[in-house]
C-alpha cells in the first residue's frame, strides 16, 4: 500500500480516522481527569462523615497528590505523608518553645522555611517535595491558630492533629482511586528506557571498535548525548520506586545501574581518544584484538529490535558481559596501549552488567535474584550554593509578609503567608524555571478566583446534595485534569487544581460570604505573586553558572585530589562524581558534558594510578607529575609521566601491573592534552 493510498478513501473514511486518532489521544488524558475529580469528591465525602473542621483541605490534598502516573502518585502520596507530619510536628515544637511570644514564633518559622527550602534542593524529585511540604504545612497550621496581627494561640497540637488528618485522609483517598483504575506502567517505561540505552551504549562501543577511532567527531556527539539521556533516568526511576515495594527495597540495585553506564560511557571515552591518536594501521590491528574478545551477543543486530532483544533475557546478556570480561582479562597485551583498550573495554562490559542487573530486576527474572547491597548511601551534594540561595530567598519572603501581616493588620494576611511559603518554598528547586512556574500557578489561581466565585454564589446556593455538588465541580476538575495530563500550560492548570477547592471551601452547612471569598482569593493571589515577585528580584542561578560551576568544583577536586590531600579511593571519587553528574542542567553544552566526563576518566585514573605506584614503589616519581597537574601545568604533567612511563618500562618491563599503569599514564596524558585549557584553568580560562 502507498502513502497515498489511505488519502485515497472517501471523506466520511478520512473523518472517521481522525475522529479515531483524536478519540485514542484524548482517551488517557480524560481518565485521568475523571481519577482527580473521584479522588477530590471521596476526600471531601469521608471528611465530611467524620464532620473536621476544614474538609476542604481533604480535597485539595487529594487533588495535589494526584499524578497522570499510578506510581508518581504513590510516591508522591507516600511523600506528602511523611511532609506532612515533619511540618506538624516542626510547629507544635515551636509554638511549645515560644507559646507567648510573637516575634520568635515568627522568625522561626521563617527559618523553618528557609531551612526546608534548603533541604528541598539538596534532596531529588518526590524526596524534594517532602522536605518542601514540611516547610508550608507548618505555614499552613500556624495560619490557622496565629490572629489578627500575629502570636500563637496555644491550639498548635489539636489544630497539628486535625491538619495532619485531613491531609491524610486525602492521601489515602487519591491512593485508592488510583490503585483501583490504573494498573501502572512505570516498571515496564524504565525496564525498555534501561534496555535501549545498555543495547546503544553497548552498539556504539561496538561501533567504535570496528571503525579503529574514524569518525571521532560524531561518535563523540552520540556518546555525548546518551550522558544526557542516562541523568534522565532519575525521575523515572523515582516513579517506579511508587509501583513496587520490591524496587523501593533493591533501589541500591538501579542505583548502580545508573552509575553502571555512566561509568560504561567514561570507559569507552578513554577507548575513543586512544584509537583516534594512534596511526591508523596500528589502530585497526588492536581494535580488532579487543573486538575480537567482546561476545557476540552485545554486537547489534540489525534486523532486531534491540530493546527488546535485551529485555527478553537479560540474564543471557550478563553472562555474556561476564564472559567478555573474563575473556579482556586473559588478552595477552604486550604493550600499554593494547592493555589500556582491554581494560577500558572491560570498564564497559562491567558498566553495562551493572545496568543488567537493574534491568533483571525489572523484568522480574526469576532466574537471577537481585541482591541487595548493605550499608548506607551517602547523601551527594555536588554544589551548596543553590540551596543556600533557595533558603536565604525562603526567609526573606515568609519574614517580609509576616511583617507585612503585622503591620496592615490584614485578616487574611495568615493565608497569603501560606501561599508565599508554598510558592518560594515548592517552586524554588526548579531553578531557571521557578519564576515561570510561579507566574503560571498565579496565572491558574487568578482564573480559578473567577471560576470558584461563579460557582459557588451562582450555582451551589441551589444544590442540596452532595452528588449534585459533585457533579457540578467535576465540570472543573475533569478538564483541568485532563490539560495538566497533556502537559499543556502544566504551571497555570496546577495553579487550578490546587486553589479550586480552598477557594471554593465546601462545608456543612456552606458559607456565601462574598468579603470573606474575595478576602480568602486575594491573599492567596498576592502570596503566590510575592513568591513570583522574590524569584525575579533574586533570580536562581542560571543551567549555565550551575554548568560552570560544577565543572570549577570538580577541577578543584581533582587538584586536591592530585595533592594526595584527601585519601580517595575509586568509589569515593566515582561517587563524587556521579553526584554531578545528577545535578547536570540539561541545557548543559555537549562540550560541558564531554568535560565532566574527561575529569571522572582522570580522577579515576589518578586514584588507580597511585595504588599501583604505592605497590610498586614508584610514588614520589608519580607525585612529582600529579604536582604539576594539581598546578595547572598541563604540559609538565605530560612530560613528568612520560618519565614515569620510562621508569616503569626500565624497571618492570611487561609485567601485568606495569602495563597497566602504563596504560593508565597514556588515558590520562591523552586527555590532558585533548583537554589541556580546562585542566589548565578549570572555567576560568
Amino acid at each position: 500500500m502507498s502513502e497515498a493510498e489511505p488519502w485515497a478513501r472517501g471523506p466520511t473514511d478520512r473523518l472517521d480516522l481522525i475522529l479515531t486518532n483524536a478519540i485514542g489521544a484524548a482517551g488517557p488524558p480524560l481518565l485521568f481527569g475523571l481519577r482527580l475529580w473521584a479522588s477530590v469528591c471521596l476526600a471531601l465525602y469521608v471528611a465530611f462523615w467524620l464532620e473536621l473542621d476544614n474538609a476542604y483541605w481533604a480535597g485539595t490534598s487529594a487533588a495535589i497528590v494526584c499524578q497522570p502516573h499510578l506510581g508518581a502518585s504513590l510516591r508522591k502520596g507516600w511523600f506528602r505523608l511523611i511532609g506532612t507530619v515533619v511540618g506538624a510536628v516542626a510547629i507544635v515544637v515551636l509554638t511549645a518553645c515560644f507559646p507567648q511570644d510573637r516575634a520568635p514564633f515568627l522568625v522561626g518559622l521563617a527559618l523553618w522555611g528557609a531551612g526546608c527550602a534548603l533541604v528541598a534542593t539538596l534532596l531529588r524529585n518526590f524526596a524534594a517535595y517532602a522536605a518542601a511540604l514540611a516547610g508550608y504545612t507548618a505555614a499552613i497550621i500556624a495560619s490557622d491558630q496565629l490572629g489578627a496581627t500575629g502570636g500563637p494561640n496555644g491550639q498548635a497540637f489539636m489544630l497539628a492533629v486535625y491538619r495532619a488528618s485531613e491531609i491524610c485522609i486525602g492521601i489515602v483517598c487519591a491512593g485508592i482511586v488510583l490503585a483501583g483504575t490504573d494498573l501502572g506502567g512505570a516498571r515496564r517505561r524504565l525496564g525498555t528506557l534501561f534496555a535501549g540505552l545498555s543495547a546503544e551504549i553497548a552498539g556504539c562501543f561496538a561501533g567504535t571498535l570496528v571503525l579503529a577511532g574514524a569518525e571521532f567527531g560524531k561518535i563523540q556527539t552520540i556518546r555525548r548525548e546518551l550522558v544526557r539521556r542516562v541523568i534522565a533516568l532519575d525521575p523515572v526511576i523515582d516513579e517506579a520506586f511508587g509501583e513496587s515495594s520490591q524496587l523501593r527495597y533493591h533501589s541500591p540495585v538501579l542505583q548502580r545501574a545508573v552509575d553502571g553506564l555512566l561509568a560504561a560511557l567514561s570507559a569507552w571515552r578513554t577507548v575513543a581518544v586512544r584509537l583516534a591518536r594512534l596511526p591508523e594501521a596500528e589502530a585497526r590491528q588492536q581494535a580488532d584484538a579487543v573486538l575480537a574478545r567482546v561476545p557476540e551477543e552485545l554486537r547489534p543486530r540489525p534486523k532486531q529490535d534491540e530493546p527488546t532483544r535485551w529485555m527478553a533475557d537479560p540474564t543471557r546478556m550478563l553472562g555474556a558481559c561476564d564472559a567478555g570480561i573474563r575473556r579482556l582479562s586473559a588478552l595477552p597485551a604486550g604493550t600499554p596501549s593494547v592493555q589500556l583498550l582491554a581494560d577500558q573495554t572491560a570498564e564497559v562490559l562491567a558498566g553495562i552488567s551493572h545496568a543488567l542487573n537493574g534491568l533483571a530486576l525489572l523484568a522480574v527474572d526469576p532466574a537471577r535474584p537481585a541482591s541487595r547491597s548493605r550499608g548506607v548511601r551517602r547523601l551527594r551534594i555536588p554544589d551548596w550554593l543553590p540551596p543556600l540561595v533557595n533558603a536565604g530567598r525562603a526567609f526573606v519572603v515568609i519574614g517580609a509578609a509576616e511583617l507585612f501581616w503585622i503591620v496592615t493588620e490584614w485578616p487574611n494576611g495568615a493565608l497569603a503567608i501560606t501561599f508565599a511559603a508554598i510558592g518560594v518554598i515548592l517552586f524554588a528547586p526548579r531553578a531557571d524555571q521557578a519564576y515561570a512556574t510561579a507566574i503560571g500557578f498565579m496565572i491558574g489561581s487568578i482564573l480559578t478566583v473567577a471560576i470558584a466565585a461563579t460557582l459557588k454564589f451562582a450555582v451551589l446556593p441551589n444544590v442540596e446534595t452532595f452528588a449534585s455538588f459533585g457533579l457540578i465541580i467535576g465540570f472543573v476538575l475533569v478538564p483541568a485534569g485532563a490539560f495538566l495530563a497533556l502537559q499543556w500550560r502544566p504551571a497555570i492548570f496546577t495553579g487550578v487544581v490546587t486553589a479550586f477547592v480552598p477557594l471554593l471551601a465546601p462545608a456543612n452547612p456552606m458559607s456565601y460570604d462574598t468579603e470573606q471569598f474575595y478576602n480568602a482569593a486575594l491573599a492567596i493571589v498576592a502570596g503566590v505573586g510575592a513568591a513570583a515577585l522574590s524569584f525575579r528580584l533574586v533570580p536562581p542561578l542560571t543551567p549555565a553558572f550551575r554548568t560552570r560551576r560544577l565543572l570549577e568544583l570538580t577541577w578543584r577536586d581533582l587538584r586536591r585530589l592530585a595533592k594526595g590531600s584527601i585519601p580517595y579511593t575509586p568509589n569515593d571519587w566515582q561517587d563524587r562524581m556521579y553526584g554531578r553528574f545528577s545535578v547536570l542542567p540539561d541545557e548543559a553544552q555537549p562540550l560541558q558534558r564531554s568535560l565532566l566526563l574527561a575529569a571522572f576518566s582522570v580522577g579515576t585514573e589518578i586514584v588507580q594510578l597511585r595504588h599501583i605506584a604505592l605497590r610498586l614503589e614508584l610514588s614520589a616519581a608519580l607525585d612529582g607529575a600529579l604536582e604539576a597537574l594539581a598546578q595547572g601545568r598541563c604540559a609538565i604533567a605530560t612530560a613528568r609521566l612520560a618519565l614515569v612511563d620510562q621508569l616503569l618500562a626500565a624497571r618492570f618491563g611487561a609485567s601485568l601491573a606495569a602495563l597497566r599503569a602504563r596504560g593508565l599514564i597514556l588515558a590520562l596524558s591523552e586527555a590532558l592534552t585533548q583537554h589541556s585549557f580546562y585542566f589548565d584553568a578549570g572555567m576560568r580560562g
